[in-house]
Order: structure tokens, then sequence, then C-alpha cells
């Protein structure tokens, strides 16, 4: 199930677009104040966002930080397009598509699901490699494939591990089981348990049907538990048995179900420095790190970039039905020295807009919506956000060395999840605090 965090100032109207995206399939949250992006988006990992936009110039100085931020989040942007404010302006500053206001549920309905659809057209099912390290790596991935070992895929966000824990399962003797993936991230604490190990009808308040959970709905395939290092270190240590012992217990019940399963994780994070911090159990580390394979950033091979290109301009154009447009050699150069900090996922973003924008038989360089490249906020904004995110900084440092280091102390004392503290951290220690 996708997530979609909905983003409106509007009290009446915000719980009119979570019903509407309910109805819809989603599983939604929801926000008041687009300041608020940054800490729930740490906290839940949302496949989209859908935000109501004021189209002044903080409004689209907004758009343009949650776009830099998170350049690989789709973003449906709501707002009162005129000539002044046009919808390839917006598309240009980051969003993904724009619902203009005002707007029925039926059209909200219709553009978010074919958003949705042409964005998950996009997804790849067997990786795209061109890049020799690419090649070397998907040799490997097929080579331990026909074993049945876990396998541990590390990367950044976006990279594509997801992908490569699929071609792992294509490859393997269990190709013709399920391949459930769940993403840790994405679920709620209190909800992971229950749909990671299933529960069994009255077991806690909503349990309203037994429910199988995600492991016994991969017997005799493959699970890929993605972003296992955001779980917690209480469902790390259920998790390692489960993965010892070979068997599952539901929530609410004491019947023991044998699993037979290939375990596949990925983490976007340094495993060993989480050891070394108490937030991740060594003994599962080396229970799920029998083989590690590492899927680089999309910087590191730049001869992926291209096709990957032309695969999401033939699969969008498709979906859009238009005739695929070539990529002129000035805009193949552009996306040839880009870095990428969205990775592959930014890629395929930037090639739906790109479709929706061109005007020509080939995709120009002007077509390109490349947010780290061509930051266009004003010097007086953008100073202000970086005071705000460095006061912001101090504070949380203050805390934490006023506690003594204790993390869950200082959450609390903060008002966030410690998920939100560990993001916040790692985000300091990027501008040199030593934590």
């Amino acid at each position: 199930m996708s997530h979609v965090l909905v983003i409106e100032e509007d009290n009446v109207l915000r719980e009119a677009l979570i019903d509407v995206m309910r109805q819809l399939g989603y599983a939604c949250l929801a926000a008041t104040y687009l300041s608020q992006a940054d800490d729930f988006i740490a906290r839940f990992k949302p496949d989209f966002l859908l935000i109501g936009l004021q189209l002044d110039e903080a409004g689209q100085q907004w758009l343009q930080i949650l776009h830099q931020n998170h350049p690989s989040i789709p973003i449906l942007v709501m707002a009162v397009f005129d000539k002044a404010h046009s919808q390839a302006q917006i598309l240009k500053l980051g969003a993904t598509a724009c619902i203009p206001k005002p707007f029925s549920a039926e059209t909200l309905m219709k553009i978010t699901k074919h958003t949705i659809q042409t964005m998950n057209a996009g997804d790849l099912t067997y990786p795209v490699a061109k890049d020799t390290q690419s090649l070397a790596l998907l040799a490997l991935a097929k080579r331990v494939a026909k074993s049945d070992v876990s396998v541990m895929i590390s990367g950044e966000s976006g990279t594509g591990k997801e992908v490569l824990a699929q071609c792992i399962h294509q490859n393997s003797a269990r190709k013709s089981y399920p391949f459930v993936a769940i993403n840790c991230a994405a679920i709620p604490e209190h909800m992971l348990e229950a749909t990671l190990f299933g529960y069994e009808k009255g077991a806690f308040t909503g349990a309203y049907k037994t429910m199988p959970g995600k492991f016994e709905q991969a017997h005799r395939g493959t699970i890929l538990l993605d972003e296992v290092s955001e779980m917690s270190l209480a469902l790390q240590a259920k998790l390692l048995r489960v993965l010892q012992e070979k068997e599952v217990e539901r929530l609410g019940s004491h019947k023991l179900t044998k699993l037979d399963i290939r375990v596949l994780a990925t983490t976007n994070r340094r495993l060993i420095e989480e050891i070394k911090s108490g937030r991740f159990r060594e003994d599962l580390y080396y229970r799920l790190n029998v083989f590690p394979l590492s899927w680089p950033p999309l910087r590191e091979r730049v001869a992926d970039i291209l096709p990957l290109a032309h695969y999401f301009i033939h699969v969008y154009a498709k979906q859009m039905n238009k005739i695929a447009p070539k990529l002129s050699v000035a805009a193949s150069e552009r996306l040839l020295h880009y870095s990428w900090p969205g990775n592959v996922r930014e890629l395929s973003n930037c090639m739906q807009r790109s479709l929706i924008l061109h005007q020509t038989l080939q995709i120009e360089s002007k077509d390109l919506c490349l947010e780290h490249e061509e930051n266009n906020l004003s010097g007086s904004f953008d100073k202000k956000i970086n005071t705000l995110v460095q006061n912001e900084f101090d504070v949380i440092h203050h805390t934490l060395q006023k506690n003594r280091g204790h993390r869950q102390t200082t959450a609390q004392i903060l008002g966030i999840s410690e998920r939100t503290l560990r993001y916040k951290l790692a985000k300091m220690r990027e501008k040199g605090y030593l934590i």
C-alpha cells in the first residue's frame, strides 16, 4: 500500500483530502504546514506528497526546498493557477503534477490515479545496467541468487536496492513463489510487528479478523526487509528469533508456524556505525549480512544514466499516449554531468516532468528540472532557512549534551520520535557536528 503525506492548512479541506486518498486505497499521513514536511518524511517515508500551495514567493520557495531536500519523492501540488503563476512554472520548480483549485473529488481522484499509475509504470522490475560496476554487481547478484543465503544490500536512497533484490529473487530457485517486500521505515512502529508476523482476530483493538503476516505470505518465496535499520531494538530482537528458529507466532496466538523463506534486506545506513552507537543489534547484523552487496550511487555509474533516461522516457511516453521524444545532445550532457542526489528515483521524476514540459520533437536542456544544479532560492530566504536549521541543530546538540548523550530522553524533551532524532543527527554529522 502506498503512503501519502497530505499537507493542507485548511482543516476541512485536509480532512476531505484524506477521505479521498483513503478511497483510492492509500495510507494517509497529514500535516498542517509545509514546515512540518521534513519531520514527517523522516519519520514515515511517504511514497508521494499532496500539498496545498500558495503561489506567492514564499510558497514557491517552500516547493523548491521540498524538492531539493527530497528529490526522489513525487509532489502533487494543489493551487490556484493564473497567467502569472502557470502550471508549467510550478512543474519547473519541482512539482510532479498540478491540481488546479477549485476541484471536485472526481478530478482529484483522476489526476492522482493517473500520476501514481504513471509513476508506478516507471518502476524498474529489472536493473538497467551498462556501467562496468553495475554489470559486475549484477553478475555477482545472479551467482548469489543460486544459493539460499541471506543478502544485505546497502546503498543510498533511490539507488535501486529493491530492484536488485527482485533480480536476486528472479534468478533463484524460488522465482515461482512470492516476492514479498515490506518497507520497515514506512509503517508506524506500533503496526510493523503485526504486519510482519500477522495477528489473530481480537489480538488488539481494530483486529477484526485473522491476518497472516508478511513472513507467512512469503512462504517458499523471498521476503525483502526494506530499510531494516529503521526497526526498533525491541522489534529487532523478535525478528532475530524468527530468523533463528525459522518459525513465526502471530500476535494473539500461541501456535508456531514453520517458515520456508529466503531473506533479503536493504539499508541506506552504515550498519557498523549503527551497531557501535547501540541502534542496531550485532547478532541480527551477522544473521542478515551473510552476503553483502553494495549498490553504488548513480553519480558513480555514469554509463547507466542515459540508458535509464531512455527507459523512463519510453515508459512514461507510452503511459501518456505520446511518441517518445529523443534527448538533445545538450540535454544528454546535462544529465551526465548532474550529481543525482536522489539517484534513480530522481532521474525517473525528472524524465516524467520533462515529458510534460517539452514542446518540440526532442527533450531540450531547458526542459530538465535539475534542482541542485539550479537552486533559484533568493539569498535572503535561503539565509533565513539556513539560520533556522542551524538553530535547530544547536538546540538538539545542547539537549543531547545536557542529557549525556541519552537519545530517548533527548527525543522526549524535544517532542520528536527517536527515528526523527536519528535522522536529524545524521544531517548534523554531515554539517560537521561531532556526535
